[in-house]
């Protein structure tokens, strides 16, 4: 952990998708250590028990939100659940995502649709039910959704990835002017390549890997799943609280080469 929470966040609850690994792993743990309780949303509970002892140790609530992103029913179930057993969350970070890579000539509809419901639809219906449930509470909230580099810059073999973390990116800023009267921030962080279980095959080609960290012109290195959990302590915190609309580009200078 790095220190700079200071448990400003006690008596908040917060939900993180993908949580059982890489950013979701970190942003969960951050988001403990600066004093609020946990709702972890995964798909598979046994690989997040880990986190669950690590979370609890720190002294704060963890509880496993069963979801997959690919089945909404599920979602919003999970979500009602975790509202109706540990009340209401006032923190959701929408960190679970990804994609099947190819060439635009190769893209099936089905891998299409993977891709937009992964990192568009539930997402964004996730984000409406928890606006739902603040809205009725008459309570204040904050999003903070994981977006990517990729909706700034065309990667070669993802365009796909590339337009739905653009459509992720443009949702936060309409879901940012829509929410803003119900005090709901909405924000989001877009990071480079990130040392993490998903990148790490790609990584795992030194040419791929020499390029990647080439491409991060300022800095020249890989980024560490805590420096995106810091940018959502930062974006959920009294400290940003006349931040909406963001998207807080965090990827070593790729996207100003």
């Amino acid at each position: 952990m790095t220190g700079l929470a200071h448990r400003h966040l006690e008596g908040r609850r917060a939900l993180v998708t993908g949580a059982s690994s890489g950013i979701g792993f970190a942003t969960a743990l951050s988001l403990a250590d600066a004093g609020a309780d946990i709702v972890l949303g995964v798909r598979s509970p046994e690989k997040a028990q880990g986190l669950v002892h690590m979370i609890t140790k720190m002294g704060r609530s963890c509880t496993i939100a069963q979801m997959d992103m690919l089945d909404l029913g599920s979602v919003v179930h999970a979500f009602d659940q975790a509202v109706a057993s540990v009340g209401t969350i006032d923190i959701l970070v929408n960190n679970a995502g990804g994609g099947i890579g190819d060439m635009a000539l190769d893209v099936s509809p089905k891998d299409f649709d993977h891709s937009i419901a992964l990192n568009v639809k539930a997402p964004f219906f996730l984000s409406q039910r928890f606006a739902k449930s603040l809205v009725g509470a008459r309570q204040s909230g904050d999003i903070v959704n994981i977006s990517s580099q990729a909706a700034l810059v065309a990667l070669p073999g993802e365009p796909v990835y590339c337009l739905s973390k653009a459509a992720m990116s443009h949702m936060t800023r309409c879901l940012a002017i829509e929410w803003g009267a119900y005090g709901i921030r909405v924000n989001a962080v877009a990071p480079t390549f990130i040392e993490t279980p998903g990148t790490e095959d790609a990584l795992s080609v030194p040419t791929f890997k020499a390029d990647t960290v080439d491409r991060i012109a300022a800095l020249n290195r890989l980024g560490q799943p805590e420096e995106v959990a810091s940018c959502v302590i930062f974006l959920v915190s009294s400290g940003a609280s006349l931040v909406t609309g963001h998207i807080l580009v965090v990827d070593g200078g790729w996207t100003i080469r």
